[in-house]
């Protein structure tokens, strides 16, 4: 080990006789320290290029991916299906755009959502513009709503029936107004 010798500058301690040492003795570096420097910069050179370097998910990946959180953890609120229509992509696709609205805390939202990679899931032909349907929302950002995913579905067959009203016992209003029975 190799002593270092650099001199004091500051004496924490007064020495009438002079007999204090005039120099600081600092010990060098070992090689444990050394290792852990080399240990923890291959650590952070393996970590930059992983950042670099990884696969990051496609468009379609994250949209897959809203879809199902939304499955998972999005509330229900009632909708209704305002159309379907067809549009031009920048990229010369052509996409297939369920638009629907829906109120939340009496703010009424209008949104639409991409159905276009999920042929197998929802046919077009069947959507019926004007129904009621279904949304799933993120509870903290109601722009982040669904209609249709891969494992759920808010769109509605028929409109609901509901058993005609057969009142039992029917009031006599004809005392409210005399002379009209």
């Amino acid at each position: 080990m190799r002593e270092i010798l650099i001199p004091a500058a500051v004496c924490s301690s007064w020495d009438p006789l002079g007999v204090s040492r005039l120099f600081m003795t600092l010990h060098s570096i070992h090689l444990w320290e050394i290792a852990a420097g080399i240990v923890l910069l291959a650590a952070l050179t393996a970590l930059g290029l992983w950042l670099v370097f990884r696969k990051r998910p496609t468009p379609e990946e994250l949209e897959r991916a809203r879809r199902q959180f939304l499955v998972q953890s999005g509330r229900i609120v009632d909708g209704m299906l305002l159309d379907v229509c067809e549009i031009e992509a920048e990229d010369g696709r052509t996409l297939t755009m369920l638009r629907f609205n829906y109120l939340i805390g009496g703010v009424d939202d209008e949104c639409s959502q991409d159905i276009t990679d999920m042929r197998g899931v929802v046919d077009v032909a069947q959507v019926r513009v004007g129904f009621p349907c279904s949304v799933r929302y993120q509870p903290g950002n109601p722009q982040s709503s669904i209609v249709v995913a891969e494992q759920w579905t808010g769109l509605r067959a028929s409109l609901p029936q509901l058993p005609p009203y057969d009142d039992p016992d029917p009031l006599d209003l004809s005392h409210l107004r005399p002379g009209r029975g």
